[in-house]
């Protein structure tokens, strides 16, 4: 039963969980799945399209499958907007997050199929569910928080714990099914994944109603149904978050055209020019995009949500933090310069010793922690609440341009040297660094006091 509103208590008081509130364990879980499933499609999605027909692929060109790769997570993200919109006018966060999740898991479903017909719908489906659920859910966590709670970014942390801990297990399970037994198989198992999550996001309901009561919504009632002020209408002070919010964006996008060439170009440095075995052991080339989340899971992020929480007022700002995310993506590009110019410089059939790209993914998750949940975070904090789901969608939208440019500089893999590929990717992230940093003072005024 919902109960009726401002009946709920400050959330400084409910610490039930590791001293957050209680609904963040609700979407910890439902978001881990939800990117088990996404992050299990990503790590074959690629290798996939171009693996022969006689090996059960699609046969495409690597320009051809980094295209459809592009638009395919470009989809993704930019879809948020419109699954932002139905949330903030219609279904409200809690349906929007749950109907996302049945869509996401028909797409899945839908590849598990060998027909380039149900592949194509996979995708589409998967697009148009995550769209209704990825910034709905994110909403959702945020409001887990009052305005003055200053757990908040550290509840973003953890929150992206959750999907690290889906995109640690992926490739190592659906990975290993795509590679080892079937492409197919491994789709299906990424299906099943997001079904879980939604047991899980339904059995847990009770513990977000606090959540959307600060939302303005019941568990049904959208925000904006329940606000006599026109969505539309921004107050001076509102114009200039809003407008922090744009500027962040284009240094966003730029972070995500470099550090999702996880799943295109990189994914196909380690498929083909990486040697795939240690201390005797050989492994799936999909095992990589467990990287990244592993160094999260067993160090990175609860050392930096540590270090966020210790710093207090003194930790850097957002805009400082999205330039150290800018710098460690370019690092990681910089390392893998010269471990281009080995695997081709020494002849055909040269492998590089995996510890280059452990190398890479280490720089690369600690840049991700800097910039995308202090993002998430930020975004929550300086959007007007009546249209938080349409703002956290066109946050998300910054990534789905930043997927969109990934996949088109994937398209340049077998067409130029990679290490001047690789090399002009750092050189983009460390310009676009520090021209972020000359530009921080004056986004903080129009942050208008918000960190």
């Amino acid at each position: 039963m919902t109960q009726p509103a401002g009946t709920f208590a400050s959330s400084q008081t409910d610490r039930r969980w590791f001293g957050h509130p209680r609904g963040l364990a609700t979407c910890f879980f439902t978001e881990m799945w939800e990117r088990f499933s996404f992050y299990g499609l990503r790590a074959l999605l690629i290798l996939y399209m171009t693996a022969a027909a006689v090996n059960g692929g699609l046969g495409f060109t690597t320009e051809h499958a980094a295209s459809i790769y592009g638009w395919y997570t470009f989809g993704v993200y930019a879809a948020a907007i419109p699954g932002g919109i139905i949330a903030d006018r219609w279904l409200g966060q809690y349906r929007s997050v749950f109907v996302g999740g049945v869509i996401i898991a028909l797409g899945h479903f839908s590849l598990a199929f060998p027909a380039l017909t149900t592949f194509y719908l996979g995708l589409v489906l998967i697009v148009l569910g995550t769209g209704m659920l990825k910034p709905n859910i994110s909403t959702m966590v945020g409001s887990l928080y009052d305005a003055q709670d200053a757990r908040r970014d550290a509840g973003f942390s953890i929150f992206y714990m959750g999907i690290n801990l889906g995109a640690f297990i992926a490739p190592l399970v659906v990975g290993t099914l795509g590679q080892r037994i079937d492409w197919h198989v491994g789709f299906g198992c990424a299906g099943i994944g997001m079904t879980l999550g939604l047991v899980q996001y339904a059995a847990g309901k009770r513990h977000l109603l606090p959540a959307l009561e600060r939302l303005g919504q019941s568990d049904t009632r959208p925000a904006a149904a329940a606000s006599a002020e026109p969505w539309w209408q921004f107050a001076p002070d509102e114009w200039k978050r809003v407008f922090a919010i744009a500027v962040l964006f284009v240094f966003s996008s730029i972070f995500w055209a470099a550090f999702e060439q996880a799943g295109s170009s990189l994914n196909l440095f380690a498929d083909r020019l990486t040697d795939n075995q240690l201390f005797g052991f050989s492994f799936p080339s999909t095992w990589y995009q467990s990287l990244n989340s592993m160094f999260m899971i067993f160090g990175m992020a609860p050392l930096l949500a540590l270090l966020w929480i210790r710093l207090g007022p003194r930790q850097p700002s957002s805009p400082v933090k999205f330039a150290l995310g800018l710098l460690f993506a370019g690092l990681g590009f910089a390392v893998l310069v010269p471990a281009a110019q080995m695997a081709q410089g020494q002849g055909q059939g040269t492998l590089v010793s995996p510890w280059w790209l452990v190398g890479v993914y280490f720089l690369h998750t600690i840049g991700e922690l800097c910039l995308s949940p202090v993002g998430l975070s930020t975004t929550t904090k300086l959007a007007p609440s009546r249209i938080g789901g349409a703002m956290m969608g066109l946050w998300m939208l910054s990534i789905a341009v930043g997927n969109k440019f990934a996949g088109w500089v994937a398209g340049f893999f077998d067409r130029l040297p990679l290490p001047e590929l690789f090399g002009r990717v750092a050189l983009v992230t460390f310009v676009a660094a520090a021209v972020l940093l000359a530009l921080t003072p004056p986004i903080r005024k129009l942050m208008g006091g918000v960190r």
